[in-house]
């Protein structure tokens, strides 16, 4: 019998486990259906791209995009203890404070920027030391970059030149601008949540860790969650919780545990012959930064050839050199038009050619860099394709099929463009690899399609207002909270692993009060 079942020990779940299990008075189990984080390119920050479609990848496909042409997309996230913060590319960025501002006024109480800032601070351990807004002592080490390619150094002289100001703190003051993105690293090594939170909590005797364990379903008595069930080994297993459940296994399996255990949209759940216990609109209103990037090639040497014996030993030795780098290593945010209060493009640049999805094979030295739609207006769905715990859901993210986001990126490649055909850039660009075949309209539509691509960041399938009411109890129900990505009412202007961070350093403070 543990007080507190949490299920998933990802971004979310590792925080939860660290600070409920501070309490030595109170029993913590947490499940993972993933294995411990031992693999090296988990830790080595160059080589995440090794994980996609590993062992360490839930490997997810959408369904057939209706705005794409009904092409598919591949959604890598994290199976193993740290999640997708353990695959992730580090970046970290806490949003946009009007982001927040606008969850509390459409009823997330307690979820302004003004709320919630004080959680980004605990967490925070940022190597520049503390301030109004960055906190030292935290957890989570945030470091600056230890790889800044040269070419990095060219796409953001290029990017001033086309008239984007400097920023070196996408966190602070303003988030305009460009620059090189500090990262969740520590001593050149990934910090994932795993690595800041829950390893340095395991010998707590009050804290239960359970790795390659899927749970099947939540355990109920009436409308109050007691427990759940786990598949390990072959074998099912049933596990008590006194106090809480609380799921924290991300933006597509904690709906999918929802529906499976009954709850969600009564009609769809019969129709699986499940009977419905509360009817909520569970996989809805899904959310993503869909990202699209040019490509070209050059002589400048890239991250291709960054493998070498002296290059690990440099990583080994002193914690610098091109295996720290996190890919991404620079970009920014931007207005694509004028009157927006806040940016709604972000732009992401790396020195390596990252082609197909992060699955194409670098076969030559290339550099690429593209941009996303912050405030997709497009939303997706996800729903159950079988009662078996272990089919991958149906995963429809929507994208594109709202026309704003297709006016936006076309607007967005404008901006690429401009920044490609700078001098700064003018001297590393060999030839196109990856560029639409015209400025028009219709050939910059046709290359988004056959190009964009997930950033990683899908939210919403249990927002706040709708699943979850602002202290993250699931409504209608007791004792069952969802604690991740997926109460985020609306996705943030910006990488969403700090903010899922916080989530759960706020879902802590909510859970100790009762």
């Amino acid at each position: 019998m543990a007080d507190y079942i949490i299920v998933g020990a990802g971004s979310a779940g590792c925080v939860l486990a660290a600070r409920l299990s501070e309490d030595p008075g109170v029993q913590v189990t947490v499940i993972e259906a993933g294995a411990p984080d031992t693999a090296p390119e988990i830790h080595i920050p160059a080589a995440l791209g090794k994980l996609f479609q590993s062992k360490w990848d839930w490997d997810y496909l959408t369904d057939p995009e209706p705005g794409l042409d009904f092409r598919r997309r591949y959604l890598p996230r994290g199976r193993m203890l740290g999640g997708s913060s353990s695959m992730n590319a580090m970046i970290y960025i806490r949003g946009n404070p009007a982001d927040y501002d606008q969850w509390a006024a459409a009823g997330a109480t307690g979820w302004g920027w003004l709320d919630v800032v004080p959680y980004f601070l605990r967490a925070e351990d940022n190597e520049r030391g503390a301030s109004d807004l960055h906190g030292a002592g935290g957890p989570l080490t945030v470091s600056d970059s230890r790889s800044r390619h040269a070419l990095m150094d060219a796409f953001l002289e290029a990017a001033q030149q086309a008239g984007l100001k400097p920023n070196d703190d996408f966190n602070g003051p303003e988030q305009d601008g460009v620059g090189y993105y500090q990262l969740t690293q520590r001593n050149g090594m990934r910090c994932s949540a795993a690595v800041a939170y829950l390893h340095p909590a395991m010998a707590r005797p009050n804290l239960e860790v359970i790795t390659d364990a899927l749970c099947t379903r939540i355990l109920f008595d009436g409308n109050r969650a007691v427990g759940v069930e786990y598949e390990r080994a072959n074998e099912l297993v049933q596990v008590r919780a006194d106090r809480e459940v609380i799921l924290s296994a991300g933006t597509y399996n904690s709906p999918q545990l929802l529906m499976l255990s009954g709850i969600g949209v009564a009609a769809e759940l019969r129709a699986y012959g499940i009977q419905p216990r509360a009817n909520l609109p569970v996989g809805e209103n899904l959310q993503d930064h869909v990202h699209v990037s040019i490509g070209y090639l050059t002589d400048t040497d890239t991250l291709l050839t960054a493998e070498t014996s002296d290059n690990i030993a440099l990583l080994q030795k002193d914690g610098r050199g091109p295996l720290t780098s996190n890919i991404g290593e620079a970009g920014g945010f931007f207005h694509s038009q004028d009157g927006l209060a806040a940016p709604d493009c972000q732009i992401h640049a790396a020195p390596v050619m990252f082609i197909d999805e992060g699955l194409g094979l670098p076969t030559d030295h290339a550099f690429v860099f593209g941009a996303a739609v912050l405030k997709p207006a497009s939303r997706g769905k996800i729903f159950l394709r079988s009662l078996l715990p272990t089919a991958k859901p149906h995963i429809v993210h929507g994208y594109f099929t709202d026309p704003a986001d297709r006016e936006t990126m076309i607007r967005a490649l404008g901006v690429l463009a401009g920044i490609a055909a700078q001098p700064a850039l003018a001297a590393h660009r060999r030839a196109a690899m990856r560029v639409p075949a015209s400025d028009s309209d219709a050939d910059l539509w046709e290359f988004i399609k056959r190009e964009c691509q997930t950033l990683y960041h899908p939210t919403s399938t249990c927002a706040i207002g709708s699943v979850v009411d602002p202290q993250l109890r699931v409504l209608g129900l007791e004792a069952l909270r969802v604690a991740d990505a997926s109460v985020m009412p609306t996705v943030i202007r910006g990488n969403t692993n700090a903010p899922t961070i916080m989530i759960a350093e706020k879902a802590a403070d909510l859970i100790r009060s009762g």
